[in-house]
């Protein structure tokens, strides 16, 4: 995947070029955006000023910069640039891109190399990058669209520095616009409103702005177009969403933690991204139902089951209408009182259960069905809670060589609030019993 402004390929001699290609930066000052990465203190131009450059994962959305600014490094270092796809090259390849940059090496000329799509390669193609590496072959420049934390291996990510790259904002769609219209020497025939949509189309990726824009350009008309009939014109860019990447990810975390800051229409707008973006609904029933369990629990008992009920009435009317259901339980649980103690209190219980190994259950609360298991003094002094006074015995039910726990502590939130009733009401009884 190329990025913006940037192509392995020589320009065409003659015949159409295309914008991206003629506004395709010179230097890194002409680079829009990334002031991040490409600020006065920031790192690559830290690194430029030190001399001292080294192997670099670009991570950011398609359309940002990547393959331009690596390109312009090369040229700012006096490095032979040579760009690889991981989606088209395989191990032969490498190892003739290998051999070349041995050969510059040892006629004193250093190579960047380029991979695109670098979370592409498996584990063993990421391994033969490192020697080469570590004896100065190359310099690695590679770009990913996904978290390198999880496409990356460790030994690549210790040998290089991870650089994000962001979405343009609209103000650095902006500027591009403007350049675009100093390049094609004519302004965009849009009213204000339009060219805001425009720009919002493009989802901040400058390549896709670049090809919106040599569309406009093209059109033969009198006058500016508004915003209808712009959308009439064009259709809107499709919003970037992987179901298996990081946005998959990192948008079930915002809707999650929408629900759980109780922010019914922050909830809301994530569950419509998600399904704009392709997401099966069923997926996002099972985490809802997942979000009633872990955030909500007993501070209102109905949240389960309401979600579990918008999930079988999805499952009766499908997609669109079916999906409604699903966003009714996600604004119930959005302004359902909150808890997260059972969920504690589980995790709780499986690490003391991890703790104590297999220490057996008090002999009182064992049964006893032989006469050998009654010699042994299973089932002797158990008290029947239901002939107790109060309905409650306050025997001790956790092995013997154990110190009792607290687990679970209701919070004094929704039904829990009543629940903690209860608990603090046998804490007393049981205190009462024991002396």
């Amino acid at each position: 995947m190329a990025d913006l402004f940037s192509s392995d390929a020589a320009p065409p001699v003659s015949g159409h070029r295309p914008l991206a290609d003629r506004l395709r930066p010179q230097s890194l000052s002409e680079v829009i955006g990334q002031s991040l990465i490409l600020g006065p203190e920031a790192p690559l131009t830290v690194m430029l000023a030190s001399g001292a450059l080294g192997s670099l994962i670009f991570w950011g959305p398609p359309g940002v910069g990547k393959t331009t600014i690596a390109r312009l490094l090369a040229h700012e270092t006096e490095l032979h640039f040579v760009q690889i796809s991981a989606i088209f090259t395989g191990v032969p390849d490498l190892r003739k891109v290998f051999e070349a940059a041995k050969i510059r090496r040892q006629n004193g000329q250093g190579t960047l190399l380029f991979v695109d799509e670098i979370h592409r390669f498996n584990k063993a193609q990421q391994d033969g990058f490192l020697p080469h590496m570590e004896d100065g072959t190359i310099l690695l420049v590679g770009a990913t669209t996904e978290n390198p934390s999880f496409e990356l291996n460790a030994a690549v990510l210790s040998r290089a520095q991870v650089l994000v790259l962001e979405r343009l904002p609209l103000s650095d769609l902006e500027r591009l616009a403007q350049r675009a219209e100093r390049e094609l020497g004519q302004a965009l025939p849009l009213d204000g409103a339009a060219r805001e949509t425009l720009l919002e189309m493009a989802d901040g990726d400058g390549r896709a702005l670049l090809n919106l824009i040599e569309q406009v350009a093209a059109w033969k008309i009198e006058g500016k177009l508004d915003t209808a009939a712009l959308s009439a014109r064009l259709m809107r860019r499709a919003a970037q969403y992987d179901k298996g990447g990081d946005a998959h990810y990192n948008l079930i975390s915002a809707l999650h933690k929408s629900v759980r800051g109780s922010d019914p229409d922050a909830a809301l707008y994530w569950f419509a991204r998600m399904l704009e973006g392709g997401e099966d609904p069923r997926y996002l029933a099972r985490r809802i139902t997942r979000m009633a369990v872990e955030d909500i629990g007993l501070a209102d008992p109905q949240a389960q089951a309401i979600c579990l009920q918008s999930w079988e009435t999805y499952e009766r009317l499908g997609s669109p209408e079916g999906e409604l259901a699903l966003a009714q339980a996600l604004a119930y649980l959005a302004l359902a009182p909150k808890s997260n103690a059972a969920y504690v209190a589980y995790k709780g219980a499986r690490a003391a259960a991890k703790q104590t190994g297999s220490e057996p259950p008090p002999k009182h609360i064992l049964n006893a069905p032989t006469s050998l298991m009654k010699d042994q003094g299973y089932g002797a002094g158990y008290a029947y809670d239901h002939d107790a006074e109060d309905g409650f015995s306050g025997q001790n039910y956790f092995p013997e060589k154990m110190d009792r726990p607290t687990l679970y502590a209701p919070v004094e939130r929704g039904f829990e609030r009543e629940l903690k009733k209860r608990m603090d009401y046998f804490a007393k009884l049981r205190a009462k019993r024991e002396t």
